[in-house]
């Protein structure tokens, strides 16, 4: 009884050793991916490695460029927002709350309502100017020496601590390889005017410089077709039909250039015509003499800009770069 108890006890420990040795060399199979096994478990290695939980920002180069100009429109309607903000807080500091005694008050909230803006954001900003502590904006103009290529900037700022705004700024601009400009060195090429933009997708070309230049506008200028992939630049000029959706997204505009005098007799043309167009943000700084650079500049001044617009009191950047 005792050997043959031994014998069984022999037996199976010879069959859990065998079980472990087929474990482990089916494990050493799925590892280096050797015969059938290895190929199943090389698969689901591989498999697992592909599973995503988000979805991709983008694929591909176009539809980087896309969200790259949905991400512009977006911080720039941001700026936007943010800018009317402050000079509501402005208008009350200087002249009361009540927009029926504050004209200033009243003509900034009518302008908030033309430009949609949320009414969460002129609500916080009324009572912000209440608060105690606060202080009221002032706007400044900055002029940065020329940039990459010989490019020059204006970077216009409402702030209620200009020190900050400043430092701010000069540590950008640092951070980037470039410096404030002396006063009077860089404004000098850019003009002031009002602009009106309207969408490539809502106006024929030839019709809105019809219009435009019939309502005693100074200038019509085309967006940049450039920045369009070569198999899309074609349609997008043109836009056909079946590109229209495309350049909507790429947020393409055609800017109609006029005088404050003459800002209202512009809109009143395109409202008769049935022109659609995006409601007046304002006075912009446009160049005189727009300058080419080299892809290397471009994309450092591009990067330049980008960085000053992320500063918190910064509302503008403007560039005479072509």
């Amino acid at each position: 009884m005792a050997s043959a108890a031994r014998a069984l006890g022999a037996l199976l420990q010879r069959a859990s050793s065998l079980s472990s040795s087929a474990t482990a060399l089916r494990s050493a199979s799925l590892l280096n991916g050797n015969g059938s096994v290895g190929n199943a478990g090389l698969f689901l290695r591989h498999a697992t490695r592909r599973i995503s939980t988000f979805q991709p920002l983008c694929m591909g180069r176009r539809s980087c460029k896309i969200a790259g100009r949905k991400d512009a429109q977006n911080l720039k309607k941001m700026k936007r927002n943010s800018k009317i903000g402050k000079e509501i807080v402005a208008a009350i500091k200087k002249g009361g709350p009540s927009p029926s005694s504050n004209t200033a008050l009243a003509a900034i909230l009518e302008k908030a309502r033309e430009l949609d803006i949320p009414k969460e954001i002129v609500e916080r900003n009324i009572k912000k100017a209440s608060e105690k502590g606060q202080d009221t904006y002032t706007e400044k103009v900055y002029e940065v020496v020329y940039g990459f290529g010989g490019v020059g900037m204006v970077v216009e700022v409402l702030t209620d601590k200009i020190t900050r705004s400043v430092q701010e700024i000069r540590n950008t601009l640092k951070d980037c390889g470039a410096k404030l400009a002396d006063p009077g060195s860089v404004t000098f090429r850019f003009r002031q005017a009002r602009v009106v933009n309207v969408k490539v997708t809502d106006a024929d070309k030839d019709q809105l410089l019809s219009v435009a230049l019939d309502a005693g506008a100074d200038d019509v200028i085309e967006p940049n077709f450039d920045d369009i992939d070569d198999e899309l630049e074609d349609d997008a000029k043109k836009a056909r039909p079946n590109s229209q959706s495309m350049v909507k997204a790429m947020g393409l505009f055609y800017k109609i250039v006029t005088t404050s005098e003459n800002y209202q007799v512009v809109v009143s043309k395109l409202q008769e015509e049935g022109i659609n167009f995006e409601t007046d943000n304002g006075y912009e700084l446009l160049p005189l003499n727009p300058i080419e650079v080299d892809d290397e500049a471009m994309e450092l001044n591009k990067d330049l800009v980008s960085k000053l617009l992320e500063l918190d009191d910064v509302d503008a950047v403007y560039t005479d770069q072509k």
